[in-house]
């Protein structure tokens, strides 16, 4: 090489860094569901006599559901991945909700009212629904990685109810308490809490076969089913 001449060294990106369009459009839809169903659930419907918040009988399951599949595919430190990133966003949006709520409005513009009832949140319901939502999504993460190993990749449908059965107890539990507590009756706490525990583990039961067929595709097409030996589950760790 003469004077004043330079080499580029070419070093290839690593496969596993990359991401694929399929892990792409599950992360895209979870992060969706997640946000969609904090603002439906502002109304209540009559579910056979219970009542519930529409989001817990419409885009919320959901969520759990594409977690499972996050986890079971990609493993549990890609769902880590995943479930802090809908956190980012969904704290991303209420910011922009709360900042929109306290720009002064034309004067013409008579919805301010309604404005504030959809999209507004209080602060306790808001700390209620984001630490709901990191103690479920990682408790259903987190047992479904362990219980893959346990089972030696059988037996799906224990897994994903399993593991939605602990993850949506756990939410519904930090939830309606951290929200409700001192509002509420003990009996109607706790009627209110079991509702919505089995509402939505009944979802993920139900749709248990629409889960193995997604599952089924990802696999064959990603040519890949993680198995989680020697990873740590602490939320906290991003490797």
């Amino acid at each position: 090489m003469g004077r004043g001449e330079h080499r580029t060294r070419h070093i290839p990106v690593e496969l596993s860094t990359q991401y694929s369009r399929w892990f792409l459009a599950i992360t895209a839809v979870f992060v969706t569901t997640l946000i969609v169903s904090n603002i439906v659930a502002v109304k209540i419907v009559d579910v056979w006599g219970l009542y519930v918040p529409a989001g817990t009988v419409t885009v919320f399951p959901l969520a759990y559901i594409f977690g499972d599949v996050l986890t079971e595919v990609y493993g549990y430190r890609r769902a880590r991945l995943v479930i802090w990133l809908g956190f980012a966003c969904n704290l991303m949006a209420v910011a922009a909700f709360t900042a929109t709520q306290y720009l002064p409005a034309a004067p013409f513009w008579d919805a301010q009212a309604a404005y504030e009832r959809i999209l507004g949140y209080t602060p306790r319901l808001l700390a209620a629904s984001f630490l709901a939502y990191l103690v479920g999504e990682f408790a259903n993460a987190a047992v479904l990685s362990r219980l893959k190993l346990v089972t030696r990749g059988r037996f799906l449908w224990l897994r994903t109810i399993g593991s939605t059965l602990v993850g949506q107890g756990l939410d519904s539990l930090v939830f309606v308490t951290v929200a409700f507590v001192g509002t509420m009756a003990g009996q109607d706490l706790l009627r209110t809490i079991v509702t919505a525990w089995l509402v939505k583990s009944a979802y993920e039961a139900v749709v248990t076969p629409m889960t193995y067929l997604v599952v089924d595709a990802l696999k064959r097409a990603e040519g890949i089913d993680t198995f989680d030996y020697g990873v740590s589950l602490s939320p906290f760790r991003l490797d």
